[in-house]
């Protein structure tokens, strides 16, 4: 059975409504979610490739993610390897506020806690 990503218009997990917002919060919010659409963002990936780039997840969790990313359009597989789409490229730019400001709010942890933590930022 395929996996079924959520969809704007339609009930999903916190939310009755169906607002587009909603669904792509779920979405975004599941296990991995966002660290396989990082992990394609940098290059398209096989299977075995994104497996091993997302320190070897399950390959359960794995195939139930390309296929909801898949089904929400996100990503499309292609000479066995998966592509972010043009959609999957809209939101990957869409979150880049978001990650400047992940790095201002890991600068002002850093100011207050004294400089002990660390950023990330090789994901970021």
């Amino acid at each position: 059975m395929a996996a079924r990503a959520p969809r704007p218009g339609s009930p999903v997990r916190g939310s009755e409504s169906g607002r587009p917002v909603m669904a792509a919060l779920d979405l975004l919010g599941r296990r991995w979610t966002l660290r396989i659409l990082w992990e394609l963002s940098q290059s398209p990936a096989g299977f075995r490739e994104l497996q091993r780039r997302c320190e070897r997840m399950s390959s359960s969790v794995l195939s139930t993610r390309l296929g909801e990313l898949t089904g929400a359009r996100v990503l499309t597989l292609h000479d066995d390897a998966y592509h972010l789409t043009r959609l999957g490229e809209d939101l990957m730019g869409a979150l880049g506020p978001l990650t400047a400001w992940s790095r201002r709010w890991a600068e002002e942890m850093r100011t207050e806690t004294g400089g002990d933590e660390q950023t990330g930022d090789a994901e970021s």
